[in-house]
């Protein structure tokens, strides 16, 4: 709609941009991407970069790997045994989708994972016990005076 407005109908990427409540830079990025890609370029694209050269290699990533099935430590002592950062330990952790160290089983180093037969199984349901309500209703529509009296 912006691109034909402006393209086909004549209107300035200034009035264009005011009409979709958009800023003229972004009126300028989308009729960019349509006159390099065509319709195509006006496709949702994702937001996740073309590429990351800061990214640890294949090799120090299969390291940090063998670290915590090695040894079942947590992303501090992998980080200070191997001087990376802790939050990237944790990245590659979970990026390898490693589990936390309180989901494994500690001498065998399985997961532990609670199934059961039935879906709902260990569904259940709480029962509160009500306050004893006078013949007549309570403090709401007699009053205090008159519960304590009751009450006794």
């Amino acid at each position: 709609m912006l691109v034909q407005r402006v393209l086909e109908q004549g209107w300035s990427p200034a009035e264009a941009a005011r009409a979709q409540g958009v800023s003229v830079a972004t009126c300028y990025k989308w009729l960019g991407r349509y006159r390099a890609e065509g319709p195509a370029g006006l496709a949702d694209r994702s937001c996740r970069p073309h590429r990351s050269p800061r990214r640890l290699s294949a090799e120090r990533e299969r390291a940090i790997v063998a670290w915590r099935q090695r040894y079942r430590v947590g992303p501090h002592r992998i980080g200070w045994a191997l001087g990376e950062a802790r939050s990237t330990v944790w990245a590659v952790l979970a990026r390898y989708q490693l589990p936390r160290l309180a989901e494994l089983d500690r001498p065998t180093g399985q997961v532990v994972r609670y199934q059961r037969q039935r879906p709902g199984e260990l569904l259940h349901v709480d029962i509160k016990a009500q306050g004893r309500i006078p013949e007549g209703g309570g403090h709401r529509l007699l009053g205090r005076a008159r519960e304590v009296a009751v009450g006794e």
